[in-house]
């Protein structure tokens, strides 16, 4: 599988059309698997996985069928599995989530400008909180054992593969691209940095959990080389929300699993995590050689000759204070779905959407976007509460969290991920529970 990915982003570099006939046999493959098995071994969320890994080099290459095409598709494949296996009477919160949306998407045709595309405005800002709660009705207690929520995760990094085999084709030598320390497009392939980082580290993230938790020799060398490769290319893109997201969810998943373990083989584990460590220290060091110590520059907040920026966060805490400032002015329902944009240019003559999916919320939903916020974040405590089975939940929901305030939910991946915090792991031997209908 590894080395077929690799020959997919050879093909997709040489013939960039490639990607457009791949994602349609994608589909078709999944959407196969799906109906001829019933969705017995979750297929619509491997499916859902695949397509949310290949969503950024889809966009990279200029092939997806629609900018938010991968978050329909997961909604869509998601839909089918519920079809088949239904969902959680307990995921009820979720429910009540979507519902909570609907006054921001009446106030949208009220207040939205008479130039404005409304269906357009409504369907990029609420495809993520839509695809964000699908995935979490489809994964509430949803019972699987480790195996099958390994397979979902490899769904995830095989397309990731391929896109760094083209990133590295694309811009084999930064050398002639490295200008200033801000986000380098050419080393992300000529797509927005932001999502190609935050897409990486998500891929950094897995094949370091898979490092600890996969027992087979030649499997780990292979992982332990492309954690390498990929952090490398996260690293260069000189975006740091997704390489400090991976850092932060590879740690509370360490911390967890590392309590979760019996106590005869927490000692295997130092090993491991030494090796991985000395890999990312050696791909740092690697990285500021290519870079001429520039990486160093950006991550210490300077800019090319060493002088301190006077705004970390570049511009963001601008857009942060003007959805807060609509937020204030409109708190019972807020002023829109997709009005942000428009007040944002009419108050600071700054046209830019928003990067912060928890401050947008606010400012287009008011209370009810508070309360909505309020619900995505109690019901995994709550689940937590009760179902300590899955090690993972933290760390998908410190990258769900995280990545959409640098990020917003520009890309399916926060809101996939957000769901499989929601999975319950089993025993893999022991007998199922007899399912009536």
């Amino acid at each position: 599988m590894v080395a077929l990915h690799v020959a997919m982003g050879v093909g997709i570099f040489i013939f960039p059309l490639l990607a457009k006939l791949i994602l349609p046999l994608v589909i078709l493959f999944f959407l196969y698997l799906l109906l001829s098995n019933n969705n017995r071994q979750d297929e619509a969320l491997m499916a859902a996985a695949y397509i949310m890994g290949f969503e950024v080099l889809s966009r990279m290459t200029g092939t997806s069928f629609s900018y938010e095409f991968a978050k329909y598709a997961v909604i869509a494949f998601l839909f089918i599995g519920m079809f088949y296996r239904g969902f959680h009477r307990k995921s009820w919160p979720y429910i009540f989530f979507i519902f909570l949306l609907v006054p921001g998407i009446i106030f949208s045709a009220i207040n939205l400008s008479y130039d404005a595309n409304v269906a357009n405005a409504i369907g990029f800002n609420l495809s993520g909180p839509i695809c964000l709660a699908t995935s979490a009705l489809y994964c509430y207690d949803r019972k699987m054992n480790f195996a099958r929520l390994q397979i979902i995760l490899v769904c995830i990094y095989l397309p990731l593969i391929t896109m760094i085999v083209y990133l590295y084709l694309y811009t084999p030598d930064l050398r002639d691209s490295l200008t200033s320390t801000g986000s380098n497009f050419e080393a992300s392939g000529g797509y927005g940095p932001n999502q190609v980082a935050t897409i990486l580290g998500l891929g950094m993230f897995i094949l370091f959990s898979r490092l600890l938790t996969v027992k087979n020799r030649m499997v780990n060398i292979v992982d332990l080389v492309l954690l390498g490769l990929m952090s490398y290319r996260a690293i260069i893109t000189f975006s740091r929300g997704g390489v400090f997201t991976a850092a932060i969810c590879a740690l509370l998943f360490l911390y967890f699993y590392f309590k979760w373990l019996p106590a005869d083989k927490k000692a295997s584990l130092l090993p491991k995590v030494g090796i991985i460590s000395a890999v990312l220290v050696g791909t740092w060091f690697v990285s500021v050689i290519f870079t001429s110590g520039l990486i160093i520059n950006r991550y210490s907040n300077e800019d090319a000759a060493g002088r301190l920026k006077s705004d970390i966060t570049t511009g963001r805490s601008e857009l942060i204070d003007s959805e807060l400032s609509a937020f204030f002015e409109n708190p019972i329902f807020g002023i829109g779905v997709g009005k942000i944009k428009e007040y944002r240019f009419e108050r600071t003559g700054i046209l830019s959407a928003t990067h912060n999916e928890t401050s947008r919320m606010l400012s287009e939903h008011g209370i009810l976007g508070l309360i909505g916020l309020m619900i995505l974040f109690i019901t995994p405590m709550v689940f937590r509460i009760r179902n300590r089975s899955n090690f993972f939940l933290f760390s998908f929901l410190a990258f769900w969290f995280l990545t959409i305030n640098h990020s917003s939910m520009r890309i399916a991946a926060p809101a996939f991920v957000y769901g499989l915090c929601l999975i319950t792991l089993i025993d893999g031997k022991k007998k199922p529970a007899l399912r009536r209908k």
